[in-house]
């Protein structure tokens, strides 16, 4: 049984992700519909919700932490000339409607709403589809409506004043583990070479060692991200695997992004969830599949 509040998604009628429509959370992690828990084929969790060292980071979704002022990512905003700062200044994303509902997907509009009022309205794609017996994809695609008077700027830490962090945008909270995942491109590897440059596609890679208090190591997995447009690819990736790992998209990184009223900023990512290590031939194989479907 499929519920409105918390639809399951499917590949092959197997169960790959939950998704949350009503998070119940304290304004300061700026609620937010978001997928957890995402696995493998094989039932890996491959998704964090809520982690000690970044409360606010909710699996897998689409989060912005300046929106105009607003703080719509969760926990501290980055002030320039005080740093990471506590303020009043937090918004949800709040779930309108489905307007369409299916095991392997659907489509969602959502208010972007903050003290002032709703400043942005969304609609989401999602879609779950089996590459190979070891594979599916996740395709997420996102539309962000300016719907005030004037216009909206959206920004992020770096374009604050903070080097090295534009996150904001489309992002996955990966499972912490006792050792940090790989990451590489096509031609890089390690965080420090792929973290803010840009690639058609970027795999990070853990999993079989277990975690403290837990029994079992839980199998390896490669999760591949792709940039599906012209516009996502030309957004710098967010990187992170030593503190924690994650992978996102930059829209706000040398500068604002600005959207004037009545105009739409969207992208489309694609995410291959594979069980097991692939090497760059597998991974840019299975991502051309993902991308062309």
């Amino acid at each position: 049984m499929m519920s409105h509040d918390t639809p399951v998604l499917r590949v092959a009628g197997r169960p790959v992700g939950r998704y949350v429509t009503r998070p119940e959370l304290p304004a300061r992690l700026s609620p937010r519909p978001h997928l957890h828990p995402v696995t493998t084929l094989a039932g890996t969790a491959v998704t964090e919700l809520g982690p000690a060292d970044h409360a606010h980071h909710l699996g897998v979704g689409v989060a912005v932490p300046d929106v105009e002022g607003h703080n719509f990512w969760g926990g501290r905003t980055f002030v320039r000339g005080r740093g990471p700062t506590e303020l009043d200044n937090h918004g949800a994303q709040r779930h309108t409607a489905f307007q369409l509902l299916d095991p392997d997907g659907f489509v969602e509009e959502l208010r972007w709403v903050a003290a002032g009022g709703e400043l942005l309205r969304e609609r989401r794609t999602v879609a779950a589809t089996g590459l190979d017996d070891r594979a599916w994809a996740l395709d997420l695609t996102f539309s962000l409506t300016n719907v005030t008077a004037g216009p909206l700027s959206l920004g992020s830490p770096a374009t604050n004043g903070r080097p090295g962090a534009a996150y904001g945008g489309f992002f996955w909270r990966a499972r912490k583990e006792p050792r940090a995942p790989e990451v590489f491109t096509a031609d890089r590897a390690g965080e420090a070479e792929v973290h803010g440059g840009r690639a058609d596609w970027l795999a990070l890679a853990g999993g079989g060692f277990p975690r403290p208090g837990e029994a079992g190591s839980g199998g390896a997995w490669t999760l591949v991200f792709a940039g599906a447009t012209e516009e996502t690819r030309r957004d710098p990736w967010f990187v992170r695997a030593a503190d924690y790992p994650g992978v996102g998209s930059s829209l706000a990184s040398a500068e604002r992004l600005r959207v004037p009223p009545g105009e739409t900023v969207v992208r489309r990512v694609v995410t291959v969830v594979a069980d097991g290590r692939l090497d760059r031939a597998e991974a840019a194989a299975l991502v051309r599949r993902a991308v062309s479907r």
